[in-house]
């Protein structure tokens, strides 16, 4: 029995207007606790068996995420909450998911659940009154979870998203550099050219023979590694013979242009000794400025196509409301974003798409979260040089999406609680941060369901979408 009277414990919103009777019965069946400010209440993994009555301060409470603490809310005696919270009548929590620490001093008074089906016979209306408090906790809770989860996936995304923009960005730098001094040499070799009295007919059968090249190198059959050292050795002994300096670097450049020894005799046929030396080092820069223009172009095409993925992605634009998106471009967009962490691990990607896909209705930042998760977690499960396979089929009513891994698989003793919150086998500081259960919850929202199989060797996620909009499921948290 606590010292507390009738009049304090009416302070509390939720039994203010309850009987003295029912009043004095908590007060008798309670213990009474005081914690200083900044003070530990509970700790994460601790058992919860009481509901405690807050008669003075407030609770600061943090999630324990993957070993981090994390604030989530501040708990006080107020109309959202009623002053009650702790285990309350019908919750299933079992052991706390955090750390609560007193926001100023705190007094309370603690209930254990034993006395709960007592106080449901003395009271049943008050039960359901703490029955409202939970639903509303649960409700104020996922919703705060969502937010965490989203901006801890938007962190990972961002991080992956600048990984993929260094590269290119860094190889436009290096190749404006190179461009800049195959310009600057243009204009000697250009010079020195003209001086051997080089006519403008020469010049187009040049020209008319790289455009030929050109055109014809997506036809000609890729040299093998071998044959293309021995092509680039029988090139650079040719221009030895021609007395030229810097010739491995010349018949590189030739090769890779697809020009053989024959295409080079026939551009000097007819010329004086003096016309080799110009005329192949002016042809040399020529070719290797057109490709290194060639791989400035790619890797700002590189940027461009990032670029798009991302708007695409996060659904820039658009209204928080059901629209119409490909499902096989936003997982390509996926695969885009996630490019670096594929290639670091030389993962084999094999798509099988249906060929009838319609678009299908959807809150489309969210569903692009779902492909994001899924197949960030199967790249994290396979080992160097794995498989990944995703493979849609699709009908008049649903567009089923299975994404598969060869990776180790999904032990038997956790497969019942992956699509438990804050539920993870990754280490600290990996992954998207998105939990596979904002996964369910998202798929639900769009009146779909996910299962998953599991052995060694092979996961499968099977992710189904009615391609018809319907009511929204509730999620009942």
């Amino acid at each position: 029995m606590s010292a507390v009277t009738i009049e304090e414990l009416k302070k509390v919103v939720a039994v203010k207007d309850l009987p003295d009777e029912l009043l004095q019965w908590i007060i008798d069946h309670t213990a009474y606790y005081e914690y200083e400010d900044g003070s530990l209440i509970r700790k994460f993994g601790d058992p919860i068996n009481e509901m405690y009555f807050l008669l003075e301060g407030g609770i600061d409470f943090y999630m324990d995420v993957n070993g981090r603490q994390v604030y989530y809310s501040s708990f006080g005696n107020d109309t959202a909450s009623g002053g009650v919270s702790g285990l309350l009548p019908y919750s299933r929590m079992k052991t706390s998911p955090g750390y609560s620490y007193a926001a100023g001093k705190v007094r309370t008074l603690m209930m254990d659940k034993k006395h709960f089906p007592e106080l449901e016979h003395l009271s049943p209306d008050f039960i359901q009154r703490l029955i409202s408090y939970m639903t509303e906790r649960a409700r104020q809770f996922a919703t705060v979870q969502l937010q965490h989860e989203k901006v801890n996936a938007l962190g990972k995304l961002s991080a992956g998203i600048a990984h993929e923009l260094n590269n290119p960005a860094a190889a436009i730098n290096r190749i404006s550099a190179e461009l800049n001094k195959k310009v600057k040499s243009n204009y000697e070799l250009t010079e020195n050219l003209l001086r051997q009295n080089i006519n403008a007919k020469q010049i187009e059968s040049i020209r008319q023979l790289v455009e030929k090249k050109q055109k014809d190198k997506t036809g000609i059959t890729r040299l093998t590694a071998m044959q293309r050292m021995q092509t680039e050795d029988d090139i650079e002994d040719w221009l030895h013979t021609k007395g030229l300096n810097k010739k491995r670097e010349a018949a590189e450049t030739f090769v890779e242009s697809g020009f053989s020894i024959k295409d080079l005799e026939s551009i000097l046929t007819g010329s004086n000794k003096d016309v080799v030396e110009p005329v192949i080092y002016w042809l040399e820069n020529l070719l290797s400025s057109q490709r290194i223009i060639k791989d400035l172009e790619e890797a700002s095409t590189r940027i461009s196509n990032l670029v798009t993925a991302i708007k695409s992605h996060v659904h820039m634009d658009r209204t928080n409301e059901l629209q119409p998106t490909n499902i096989h471009k936003d997982i390509d967009n996926t695969i885009t974003l996630l490019g670096y962490k594929i290639r670091e691990k030389n993962i084999t990607i094999n798509k099988t798409y249906c060929k009838d896909l319609v678009d299908v209705p959807a809150y489309i930042g969210e569903l692009n979260q779902v492909w994001t998760n899924i197949i960030d977690n199967a790249i994290y499960a396979v080992d160097k040089n794995g498989e990944l396979t995703i493979e849609t089929t699709c009908d008049s009513k649903n567009v089923k999406v299975k994404i598969i891994d060869n990776g180790s698989g999904i032990p038997k003793e956790i497969m019942s609680r992956i699509f438990d919150p804050f539920f993870t086998t990754k280490k600290v500081g990996q992954g998207t941060g998105i939990g596979l259960d904002l996964v369910n919850r998202i798929v639900k929202r769009h009146n779909g369901n996910i299962k998953v199989e599991s052995v060694p060797g092979r996961t499968e996620f099977a992710v189904c979408i009615p391609v018809v909009a319907a009511p929204v499921q509730t999620d009942n948290n």
